[in-house]
């Protein structure tokens, strides 16, 4: 297994952004967590399995919400700890 840090750009805070990107990655089977930083920006952090997978979950952040407007997520690999159960909005 792989994890990934993945920061996306754009408007993607106020608009439903992280809910979204919960419930589409949580339909897809992903595990990891998602939430706000203070600079405007997006952070998720997921575990895959390969490339397929970390471009299919790169999908999910660029498609948002309806309201959300992506316009750049980028992604480096991070050290695994303990797995993941879920995917979850974090604080």
């Amino acid at each position: 297994m792989r994890r990934f840090r993945c920061i996306s750009k754009g408007k993607v805070q106020g608009v439903w952004y992280r809910r979204s990107v919960q419930e589409m990655a949580l339909e897809a089977g992903f595990r990891g967590w998602v939430r706000n930083l203070p600079d405007g920006t997006v952070e998720s952090v997921v575990d895959v399995h390969d490339e397929r997978e970390l471009e299919a979950f790169k999908k999910i952040l660029y498609k948002g919400s309806p309201m959300s407007a992506v316009l750049e997520v980028l992604c480096e690999e991070v050290p695994v700890t303990d797995p993941f159960q879920t995917f979850e909005v974090v604080r």
